[in-house]
């Protein structure tokens, strides 16, 4: 914190940042492990009616592959477009 009792703008930066990658790690955790649960495990899969898509199980393709997908896609995104360089400031030698 500054003398002046204001925050530093790079730690503002950096902690927004890191708010929004912890929703969205949120939000694909809310997805995936829910959703492989109930179409995964137990009596919702039966091997003799197994659906794929593009040769994987539907199961593991909507709940592990698509969030997987999904969560690079955004990474791509967010370090592309919404990450912001800040000045450190002068090396101190």
């Amino acid at each position: 914190m500054h003398p002046d009792g204001q925050w530093d703008p790079v730690f503002l930066h950096g902690r927004r940042e890191a708010a929004v990658i912890f929703v969205v790690w949120i939000v694909l955790l809310l997805w995936t492990v829910p959703y492989c649960y109930l179409f995964g495990y137990g009596d919702a899969i039966d091997p003799a009616a197994l659906d794929t898509v593009l040769g994987v199980p539907s199961w593991i393709f909507w709940g592990v592959a698509a969030p997987w997908i999904a969560a690079n896609l955004f990474t791509f995104w967010f370090c592309a477009h919404y990450m912001v360089d800040d000045d450190l400031g002068e090396e101190s030698t």
